[in-house]
């Protein structure tokens, strides 16, 4: 049997993909040493993408409908084998929110999705779509697991779980992103596979049996947040939110060797309002 291969996957919303490279991002992809990357909220040409990434990327990109917003990529150094792009009822738009590819490492297929998560504002269509999206996720995730034992669902998920994934919680529990419904996929997601669920908003539904690695990794503690507010002072004092997520199946999870949020040093060498997450694997 070979010896394991480490593969590093990194996610990052970069918040427009063309003004994180002008404030730095290209520094941190030179000494992040990155195998698979996925990005959220590209808000750009897949032109862009390989001006700004170089040929020695392999790039996926699903941009939205609506140009200048949204858009998911996966980028990587080893060519992808087979991508998906399609998520939900055929009348739902996913476009720039979901795209799956199959990568192999070590003779095995590790399956990467890039996702973003619709943010969502109470009692707005906004709201709906959100719902609809998760819905759509808990009917997909199943499938990817069925389809290979190794498989990650990246991105900026805009749902703070529980009450460490948010500093002021308690100000938030009527807002989009810490709404019981909202936290209740979470609970479905990461409960036992196929047992009985209930959720923090007193539903119940089936455990998918999913791993929140960054949960698992830190332990019961505030954060490791990943999302800070532009306003006010909120990056200094840390005061953030856990909204970028690998979920991973329980095999592609027992691989994980190392977990790291890439935190600027200060607010003016941020390059995104969101801070890359970093997993390496050992497959």
């Amino acid at each position: 049997m070979s010896s394991p291969t480490t593969v590093r996957i990194a996610s990052v919303n970069t918040n427009g993909v063309r003004a994180a490279f002008r404030k730095g991002m290209g520094d941190w992809l030179e000494a992040a040493n990155i195998d698979i990357l996925a990005l959220q909220e590209v808000r750009a040409a897949t032109s862009d993408l390989e001006a700004l990434f170089g040929p020695e990327w392999d790039i996926l990109h699903d941009p939205a409908t609506a140009k200048g917003r949204a858009g998911v990529a996966l980028l990587s150094r080893a060519k992808a084998s087979i991508h998906r792009v399609e998520l939900g009822a055929a009348e739902f738009d996913s476009a720039g929110r979901w795209l799956e590819a199959d990568y192999e490492v070590n003779g095995s297929i590790i399956t990467v999705v890039s996702t973003y998560v619709h943010s969502g504002a109470v009692d707005t269509p906004k709201q709906v779509e959100k719902y609809t999206f998760l819905e759509a996720m808990t009917e997909r995730m199943p499938q990817l697991a069925e389809h290979s034992p190794y498989a990650v669902v990246l991105g900026d998920l805009n749902v703070g779980h529980r009450e460490f994934d948010i500093r002021n919680w308690k100000g938030n529990v009527k807002n989009a992103g810490f709404l019981p419904q909202e936290r209740a996929y979470f609970d479905r997601f990461f409960g036992p596979r196929d047992e009985s669920v209930t959720g923090v908003d007193g539903s119940v539904g089936q455990g998918l049996g999913w791993v929140d690695v960054g949960r698992k990794w830190a332990g019961e503690v505030d954060g490791p947040y990943t999302w800070w507010s532009q306003r006010g002072r909120a990056f200094d004092t840390d005061t953030g939110w856990r909204l970028d997520y690998h979920v991973a199946t329980p095999a592609l999870a027992a691989a994980v060797v190392d977990y790291r949020v890439d935190r600027a040093a200060t607010h003016a060498e941020r390059w995104s309002d969101h801070a890359p997450v970093v997993v390496d694997y050992a497959i």
